[in-house]
């Protein structure tokens, strides 16, 4: 029998990321993924396959709507291949996933394909295609990640009612595309394929988009979808969604308590993700779950059983990679015998539309709950002289700081490259700057980033230079 220091079960970010760490502080370390490929849903049907369809579809809208302007004449009609835009998806798939098996391979990680479930607490089966086989280690990290969720009354049948898996590999665009849901993944794919030519129409239960971010982003990015001729019908509690033949007929009631009758040929069904624990026997190794089915951690991200942990979205918390990726890292650096931390209110938070949506730190809404005095500066992208050259208007930075120490207690945006610019307010959070701070540090111009600088000014004693 095989044995390990540690042995992570489940290959997304978080277990490969952790399975790194612990290879490189000296752990032997094994790694057992059910699926074929590694990566886990980010990798294979999650981040980075959407934002490929993204990226293709943005070059494709840019040619029909902008190139014109910018004076690049195209002969001939532009059509979409989406065989093709799909094939691309999956390379940029293939190649990533490759760059997993090489770190595997770098730092001795040893690889298991298979079923992992717990024999004990120190023992995990392993159900292969050829067999089974158990391995021993001291310590097991749980990151099994995932999966769509759905409602109770409808029913999946991946061809037509269909969840983001199935969104990534369509072979035609759909005429009118329903998306139940208005949280990220829903608005991402149904803008992919709102450029390609679909007629999209998004059902949210909540009276906004984006419920979880700052109101003032949901706001600005509901008005950029409208104009962009994305239909949307908040409020509504959906009630049934029936196939018949290649249509999909969706109910539901809206604020009023009226029925709403919506008619597509495809159904995309985001309404949130759960975790994933499905086979694992956890009762094996008397690993206990919340009444979320979530495995239950300490502060430590430690199981009830001591040389047991889990992480990223099988736990609470923002389900998001990069939350995964610092809880692996954690752990592994933790059983180093270091003093490692995470600050979770420093998460950043990204939807990856255009424009794109970011936020850090706490929300306004938050604030105000919390009884913070607080003030604001904000700063429109449509006053850079960078986003008139490249046409992205549209957006704006908004920075929340404490009234008395001026301290950054939020950093909300929307507008081109801000899945980038985040980080801005990452950093400066993290070493708890102030808006003053950030008001003094130069920025290059002509870029995306002086927006943080003028809203950090506008912060401090109200003045922006450029508005």
């Amino acid at each position: 029998m095989n044995q390990y220091d540690v042995a992570i079960i489940g290959s997304g970010p978080g277990g490969y990321v952790a399975a790194i760490r612990c290879a490189q502080l000296g752990m032997k370390t094994a790694i057992i993924e059910k699926y074929a490929t590694l990566g886990g849903t980010c990798l294979n049907v999650g981040c980075i396959p959407s934002k490929a369809l993204l990226d293709s579809s943005h070059h494709y809208e840019d040619a029909v709507k902008h190139f014109e302007e910018h004076g690049i004449d195209i002969p001939g009609e532009i059509k979409v291949n989406l065989a093709q835009m799909i094939a691309r998806k999956q390379s940029v798939v293939d190649q990533t996933i490759k760059g997993i098996d090489f770190l595997m391979d770098k730092n001795k990680i040893d690889v298991y394909h298979g079923v992992g479930s717990f024999k004990d607490a120190t023992h995990i089966n392993i159900a292969k295609e050829d067999g089974q086989e158990t391995i021993e280690a001291k310590h097991i990290i749980i990151a099994t990640g995932s999966k769509p969720s759905t409602l109770p009354f409808i029913k999946i049948d991946k061809e037509r009612v269909i969840t983001s898996t199935e969104a990534l590999k369509l072979k035609e665009v759909p005429k009118h595309l329903i998306v139940i849901g208005g949280g990220v993944i829903g608005l991402e794919l149904g803008q992919v394929y709102k450029r390609l030519g679909a007629e999209v129409t998004v059902v949210e239960y909540m009276d906004r988009i984006i419920p979880g971010m700052d109101g003032a982003l949901s706001k600005e990015l509901t008005k950029v979808m409208k104009k962009q001729k994305v239909q949307f019908n908040l409020s509504h509690k959906v009630k049934s969604v029936e196939r018949k033949g290649d249509e999909v007929v969706v109910k539901a009631d809206d604020k009023k308590g009226n029925e709403v009758t919506m008619t597509g040929d495809y159904c995309l069904v985001c309404v949130g993700r759960r975790p994933y624990t499905d086979g694992l026997n956890l009762e094996a190794a008397g690993v206990k779950m919340d009444d979320r089915g979530r495995v239950e951690v300490n502060a430590h991200l430690q199981t009830n059983v001591s040389n047991i942990y889990a992480i990223g979205d099988v736990i609470k918390g923002a389900m998001l990679a990069h939350k995964a990726e610092e809880e692996g890292t954690l752990v592994a650096e933790l059983l180093a015998g270091q003093k490692p931390h995470i600050d979770y209110n420093l998460i950043p938070g990204v939807v990856y539309t255009w424009p794109e949506v970011a936020a850090v730190g706490k929300t306004e809404e938050q604030l105000k709950e919390e009884g913070v005095e607080y003030k604001v500066g904000q700063f429109p992208m449509r006053a850079l002289g960078r986003s008139r050259a490249s046409m992205d208007l549209d957006g704006f930075v908004k920075i929340l700081a404490d009234k008395k120490t001026d301290e950054v207690l939020g950093v909300h945006m929307i507008g081109a490259r801000c899945a980038d610019l985040i980080t801005e307010g990452v950093t400066a959070m993290e070493f708890r700057a102030s808006a003053e701070d950030i008001s003094r540090m130069s920025h290059a111009h002509p870029t995306f980033a002086e927006a943080v600088k003028e809203a950090a000014l506008a912060a401090t004693d109200d003045r922006a230079l450029h508005i």
